[in-house]
């Protein structure tokens, strides 16, 4: 079979035959250079990876920071110690509503990740304050519930009709000296003195109904007066001290004016 001049060159062409020599050469020198880099860059990043700058090591295992509020100190400490953490900066504080020994607060916060080893600060109770009720009976009573909120008490105050002197204090709830847990309620009575009534008007009573009058409000017949009256006033109440309508506090005494017959 005959092959053309024009076959043979497109075979030429593809087998690479066609190119000079000089070309050749160029075409061989610059795969050679991009072989040369490719491999150095290679080598480059592999020194920096692995000598230079290494991957750190990943652990293999993480440990869940457990909740551990509300339990009691030896407990809380001994489930760290099961889980591989340590128990750490241990303070204490006042808490008015948690008792003493158990777990306040942690850091971390529970279900967070730590590694084995890594501590725990736990802050624990030591319990609410506790102070005596201060005696305060013989203080004014503004005075005395003043006192007893400066003191971290919650004070309720009362108010009881008494033979006492208005604002005296009467019963202090809790006792005075009684030891509590703050913040703590203490009911405070005071004296609104002794109950008042309104004097009557005894004017045309003969002395036995005055008396029994003033008796049944409390009050009393002190000093007795007689002036000279004619007629009916004879024997029967003529003026009083105090006078009608004066608010006069129950056991005071009444001082009554009765008409006397001459002679």
């Amino acid at each position: 079979m005959r092959i053309t001049s024009r076959s043979r060159k497109n075979r030429r062409q593809r087998d690479g035959a066609g190119l000079s020599p000089t070309a050749r050469r160029g075409l061989l020198r610059g795969l050679s250079v991009i072989a040369m880099v490719l491999a150095g860059w290679g080598i480059g990043y592999g020194v920096a990876t692995l000598v230079i700058f290494p991957r750190p090591q990943l652990p293999s295992t993480f440990v869940e920071i457990p909740d551990l509020r509300q339990r009691d100190l030896a407990g809380a400490q001994a489930e760290l110690t099961d889980v591989g953490l340590v128990a750490a900066e241990l303070e204490f504080l006042r808490h008015p509503q948690i008792d003493s020994g158990r777990i306040v607060a942690q850091a971390p916060l529970p279900g967070q990740l730590a590694l084995p080893g890594e501590s725990v600060h736990l802050v624990a109770s030591l319990g609410p304050d506790r102070r005596p009720v201060p005696d305060v009976t013989r203080l004014r009573g503004d005075r005395a519930a003043e006192l007893l909120r400066a003191s971290g008490f919650e004070v309720q105050v009362d108010s009881l009709e008494s033979d006492q002197p208005r604002g005296r204090v009467l019963e202090l709830e809790p006792a005075q000296g009684t030891e509590v847990a703050l913040p703590a309620a203490v009911r405070l009575a005071l004296s609104l003195g002794p109950p008042v009534v309104d004097m009557p008007d005894l004017k045309g009573f003969d002395i036995a109904q005055a008396r029994d009058s003033l008796q049944a409000l409390g009050l009393v017949v002190g000093t007795v007066d007689e002036v000279f009256r004619f007629g009916r006033d004879q024997g029967r109440v003529v003026d009083q001290q105090p006078v009608p309508e004066t608010r006069l506090q129950r056991g005071s005494a009444v001082r009554l004016t009765v008409g006397r017959q001459g002679g």
